[in-house]
C-alpha cells in the first residue's frame, strides 16, 4: 500500500484537472422541486416552448445539450417558462430548469430498472465470501505429503483466474466472432452482454447446490455427521468459483460500461457510483435472505437449512433458492432490456 500511495502521488503533475461545475445532485434536485411546484402546469405540445440555454451558458464545462424525449413528461414541467420563475430580476433555478437538466434526470430514472436487476447478481456474487467459505470449512483442505492446509477463503483466487481467462477470450475470440454475425461494432450490445452474465450466474448456484447435495450424501453414507472436515477435496468447489468469474466478466464489466456510457456527461461519475451500490445492496439482501430462511426453517424445533453444523443442514436448498431468484431476475432483465431505449446522440 505504501508503494501504491507513492506511485499515486508521483503522478499528480500528469493529472488533467477540471473545474467542478456544481453538484449533479443539486441539478437533479432542482428538476424535482421545479416539477412538483408546477404539477398543475400543462406541458406544451411543441418542445420549442420549453426552456433551454445557449451553449455558452451550460453549467458544467464539457457538457452538451441533450435531445428532448417524450417519455416521463411530468418532469418537463420544470422547463415550462412562467412569470413566477423570476426572482429579484433573475431566473430562479429551483423554479425553472433547462431541457438538458430534465433529460439528465430522465436518463438516471431510465437506468434504475437495469440497476435494480444487478442486486440479485451481487447477492449471488457475495456468496463467495460467505456460504462458499462455510461450505469449504467442512471439506478436506490438505494438499501434498506434508499436509499443507489450504485456507478455505483463498479459493476465491479461482474467481480471479477465471476473470483473467475470460477477459481475453471475450475480447479476442467472442467479440470478433459475434461482430461477424451481428454487424455490431462490439459484437453484442451491452444489455445483451449483461443478460448473458445473468444467465451464467444461475449455473454457479446450481453447481454449488449439486456439490452440497453430493457432500451431504457422502456424509450420510459414511455417518460423518460429527466430523468437522470430511474426506472430500475442497477443490470440488472450483467450478462454482470459475462460473461466477465468467458471469462477472459478462455482467459486472458490461454493467459498469453501460452505466458510464448511458449517463449524460455531467452525471457519469454519479452513474458509475450508482452502479457500484448494487454490490452493497446485494450483500444486504444476502443477509436478509439468510435471516428469513433461518427464521422460517427453524420453526418447530428444526435445525434449519443453515445450522452451525452444515452436515445436519440443507445448504443446497438455499443455493436452489438463489438459482430460482437469479432465473426470475433474468426474466425481469429481459423485459427491462426490451423496454430500454439507448440515449440519443448529444446535440452541440
Amino acid at each position: 500500500m505504501a508503494i501504491a500511495v507513492g506511485f499515486f502521488f508521483s503522478g499528480t503533475h500528469l493529472y488533467r484537472n477540471h473545474k467542478p461545475g456544481g453538484s449533479p445532485l443539486t441539478r437533479i434536485g432542482q428538476v424535482l422541486v421545479a416539477s412538483f411546484r408546477k404539477y398543475h402546469v400543462e406541458v406544451p405540445a411543441d418542445e420549442e416552448w420549453l426552456y433551454e440555454t445557449a451553449d455558452a451558458e451550460l453549467a458544467i464545462s464539457g457538457s452538451h445539450k441533450l435531445e428532448h424525449t417524450n417519455d416521463l413528461r411530468f418532469f418537463d414541467k420544470a422547463a415550462v417558462k412562467m412569470e413566477s420563475d423570476h426572482r429579484n430580476g433573475s431566473l430562479d433555478s429551483w423554479r425553472l430548469c433547462t431541457v438538458t437538466q430534465v433529460e439528465e434526470l430522465k436518463a438516471i430514472i431510465r437506468l434504475l430498472p437495469v440497476w435494480a436487476t444487478g442486486i440479485i447478481f451481487a447477492t449471488v456474487y457475495s456468496q463467495m465470501s460467505t456460504l462458499f467459505v462455510l461450505q469449504g470449512l467442512t471439506m478436506h483442505t490438505k494438499i501434498g505429503n506434508r499436509g499443507f492446509d489450504i485456507p478455505e477463503a483463498s479459493l476465491s483466487i479461482f474467481d480471479t483466474l477465471s476473470v483473467l481467462f475470460w477477459v481475453p477470450v471475450y475480447d479476442r475470440l467472442i467479440v470478433p466472432a459475434a461482430r461477424r454475425l451481428t454487424g455490431h461494432k462490439n459484437g453484442i450490445t451491452l444489455l445483451q452482454r449483461m443478460g448473458i452474465g445473468l444467465f451464467i450466474s444461475v449455473f454457479s448456484m446450481i453447481s454449488a447446490g449439486i456439490l452440497e447435495l453430493r457432500r451431504l450424501r457422502y456424509v450420510e453414507r459414511h455417518n460423518y455427521y460429527e466430523v468437522k472436515k470430511i474426506d472430500m477435496s475442497i477443490f470440488w468447489q472450483v467450478p462454482q468459483y470459475f462460473i461466477i468469474g465468467c458471469a462477472e466478466v459478462f455482467f459486472f464489466v458490461g454493467n459498469l460500461e453501460f452505466f458510464y456510457d448511458q449517463a449524460p456527461n455531467p452525471l457519469k461519475s454519479l452513474s458509475s457510483a450508482l452502479q457500484l451500490t448494487t454490490i452493497s445492496l446485494g450483500s444486504y439482501l444476502s443477509t436478509l435472505l439468510v435471516t428469513i430462511v433461518t427464521k422460517i426453517s427453524t420453526r418447530h424445533g428444526e435445525l434449519g437449512w443453515i445450522p452451525n453444523n452444515l452436515n445436519y443442514g440443507h445448504l443446497h436448498y438455499f443455493y436452489w433458492l438463489l438459482a430460482g431468484l437469479s432465473a426470475l431476475n433474468l426474466l425481469v432483465f429481459v423485459m427491462v432490456a426490451k423496454w430500454y431505449v439507448y440515449k440519443k446522440p448529444l446535440r452541440r
